[in-house]
């Protein structure tokens, strides 16, 4: 589904900043990948170059979606294909209701694909049982995008939007951050929940804790700007007792 080939990526306003430097990473529908590292290691950065942000360059490599660069897409384009970021720091949309931004995400995804839009009565009844899914109060519908919402709430929020959309491929980006025990286990239900054998799912975190409930297929530390390491949960587990420093002889003869 997503192929990184020797992806470089710096700045757009600075160059000379060189955050990426040559990752090499291959998912395939029905996996889920977690990526782990220190802070500033890249892997927010990664999220948010393969979904699009504009404050990024690339320098070098491709990223290919289903055999197709998509490079020159806007990010919008990206998510008409069904590419999905959930945020680290989810923003607030004043005076926007989560119903009126998702219908509008929502029918404009249908209508790329060919599929039937809904009407408002009809996306209302597609939204509420979705809201299940990550326990949520059909108020949250009328409420504004975020907009004071709790942190566990924002979080929430960002699977909601998910399990909406179905997106084909979903980074998360350290949604499990300011998660209270409670928490977690909803997001992490509604992760695999929606996790299939038709899309796939990228976890971005620093802790291993939400790998007790969302099993990876595959884990991936970076260090630096690459991907230093790759292997399975128990590789995720040994970050957890050891940290980061056993890695970073490796990372520097990459």
């Amino acid at each position: 589904m997503l192929e990184i080939k020797d992806l470089h990526v710096c700045v757009e306003e600075d160059p000379s900043e060189k955050i990426l430097k040559g990752v090499n990473l291959t998912i395939n529908e029905g996996e889920i990948h977690a990526i782990m590292g220190p802070n500033g290691s890249g892997k927010s950065t990664l999220s948010k170059v393969v979904a699009g942000h504009e404050a990024y360059e690339v320098t070098q490599g491709d990223i290919l979606f289903n055999g197709e660069s998509i490079l020159e897409l806007e990010a919008d384009e990206r998510a008409h294909l069904g590419i999905f970021l959930a945020f680290q720091y989810p923003v607030e949309v004043p005076g926007v209701t989560n119903k009126n931004l998702l219908r509008q995400a929502y029918n404009t995804i249908a209508q790329e694909r060919g599929r039937e839009e809904l009407d408002p009565l009809q996306f209302e009844d597609h939204a509420r049982e979705q809201l299940k899914l990550v326990d949520m109060k059909e108020e949250f519908l009328d409420r504004s995008v975020n907009a004071g919402f709790s942190g566990g709430e924002k979080k929430r929020n960002e699977i909601f939007q998910m399990a909406v959309l179905r997106p084909k491929l979903s980074f998360l980006d350290e949604t499990d951050s300011g998660l209270d025990i409670d928490a977690l286990k909803i997001v992490a239900n509604g992760i695999n929940e929606l996790s299939g054998e038709d899309n796939a799912v990228v976890l971005v975190t620093h802790y291993q804790r939400i790998l007790d409930y969302v099993q990876p297929d595959h884990v991936h530390v970076m260090i630096d700007g690459k991907i230093a390491k790759s292997g399975d949960k128990d590789l995720a587990i040994k970050l957890e007792d050891q940290g980061y420093d056993w890695l970073s002889e490796d990372a520097s003869v990459l």
